[in-house]
């Protein structure tokens, strides 16, 4: 749709069509194909807030179905109903040191004259003792193995004459204790951690490295979760040309499928790569009923309200579409609506800017949150920090500007350093940035040295350090 002035992920030439051409480190833009109020400097009065968008998008999404899948699958994923416990956990009181397993009463002078017991056997984690410690008596017991009968007070190696009696030569039929311990030191009663019908984990919970090993220790192989959303990833355009073809002139790479089908894994989705509908009635219509069983439909490109595009009115034949204008920098344009899906369920359709950078912007603030909300989470925003600026953010038409920073913590606060020129075909610019840094609509700019909002893109080690 190169001849209707379209815009999409120009990387060599911008053609400025989502109205996001400007740089912060500008302050008049640099020149772009406009049309009309589409141009990004008129018609205010009609743009929707980031937040009315949010709202009107989420409320089309809730938790989807179950699956039962094996315990290692369900990594990542929400719970879908509570997990009980059939067992107590440990099933039998056991030491929790490698010792010797006593009465109590027996070794309470030891502090004063080490106590003498007779050693009677041994126990290893795994078995069952079928001997019982009587006064006198002691086992020797391994950590982890269950505590014989009789026994209330496990003695570490440490504080008996083991080692002297090796060293010597000696069995170990006798063992002389030299510290007296309080009652139940060392062992670790049955139930301690869980008992036998307790709630262990809600519906809800989200299933990390620890809930699969607690569900791994109450003998669980599988669990029902919240499934993972299918997520048709669709760019649109003549100009495109998939990834590993020949480029003809005239013609740029589709970023936008690379890029989404990314974010979409990131979220917790399984992307379903359409890949490019070209500029036809009958392509748009074929990739869209490709899409048609999928849980979300993305598209990129062809929701300027300046296009000449027909995406919108394939789109609009094949359901109840919205096209807006959202109060933010990048990703001004922006589609939602819900198209005629399978057995008349209803497919909802997310349409992104075509810029490649207006593209994940906008994934960030709609797509992801409806792909958590899908999955059962309840925290659907990214974590948020206020920092310093180290670099002026300018605001030529009243958006919400949320610029391209690198994150750093020094000396125990927030630095947002601009990672270059914004445009929103300067997709370098967002691969080097690992936060967004807000200037609100009301502000012409932030300067450098004024605190700052950062939405954390990537909360890691490093960022942390």
């Amino acid at each position: 749709m190169a001849t209707h002035q379209r815009s999409h992920h120009l990387h060599a030439h911008d053609a400025h069509g989502d109205g996001d051409h400007e740089s912060i480190h500008d302050h008049g833009g640099h020149p772009g194909h406009h049309r009309g109020h589409h141009d990004g400097s008129h018609g205010h009065e009609d743009m929707l807030e980031v937040e009315e968008a949010f709202a009107r998008i989420l409320a089309h999404f809730s938790p989807l179905d179950s699956v039962e899948l094996s315990v290692l699958e369900c990594l990542g994923l929400a719970l879908a109903e509570d997990i009980m416990s059939p067992l107590d956990l440990p099933p039998l009181a056991n030491s929790a040191m490698d010792g010797y397993a006593v009465l109590h009463d027996d070794i309470a002078g030891a502090n004063d004259t080490p106590t003498t017991l007779s050693v009677i056997s041994a126990v290893a984690a795994g078995q069952v003792s079928e001997d019982t410690v009587s006064p006198g008596k002691a086992i020797r017991i391994m950590t982890g193995a269950p505590v014989p009968n009789g026994a209330d007070t496990v003695v570490p190696f440490e504080e008996t004459d083991e080692l002297e009696r090796r060293g010597r030569g000696e069995a170990l039929d006798e063992i002389a204790i030299r510290k007296a311990l309080p009652l139940g030191s060392n062992v670790r009663p049955a139930g301690e951690d869980v008992t036998a019908g307790e709630l262990v984990l809600p519906a809800g919970t989200v299933v990390r490295a620890a809930e699969a090993g607690v569900m791994a220790s109450l003998g669980l192989t599988t669990a029902r979760v919240i499934r993972r959303p299918v997520v048709a990833v669709l760019s649109t355009g003549d100009e495109l040309t998939p990834a590993g073809k020949t480029l003809a002139p005239g013609h740029i790479y589709d970023s936008n499928s690379s890029s989404v089908a990314a974010a979409v894994i990131a979220a917790g989705g399984v992307p379903r790569v359409i890949g490019i509908a070209r500029d036809t009635l009958e392509d748009l219509h074929r990739c869209i009923d490709e899409a048609a069983d999928a849980d979300l439909l993305v598209t990129s490109a062809g929701v300027s309200k300046g296009d000449y595009d027909m995406v919108k009115d394939v789109l609009e034949q094949r359901g109840d579409m919205n096209f807006w204008s959202v109060r933010m920098r990048p990703a001004k344009p922006l589609a939602f609506g819900l198209l005629r899906g399978e057995q008349d369920r209803p497919l909802p359709l997310l349409g992104l800017p075509g810029n490649p950078v207006s593209a994940l912007l906008a994934f960030e603030m709609f797509g992801r949150p409806a792909i958590r909300r899908m999955l059962g989470r309840h925290l659907l925003a990214r974590p948020m920090v206020e920092g310093v600026l180290t670099g002026p953010i300018f605001n030529s038409d009243g958006r919400r500007v949320y610029a391209r920073v690198e994150v750093e913590h020094r000396d125990g606060t927030w630095f947002a350093n601009p990672t270059g020129p914004q445009g929103s075909n300067i997709l370098t610019s967002l691969s080097r940035a690992n936060g967004l840094a807000i200037c609100p609509a009301d502000l012409r700019r932030k300067e450098a040295g004024q605190a700052v909002k950062i939405i954390m893109l990537d909360w890691n080690e490093e960022v942390a350090q």
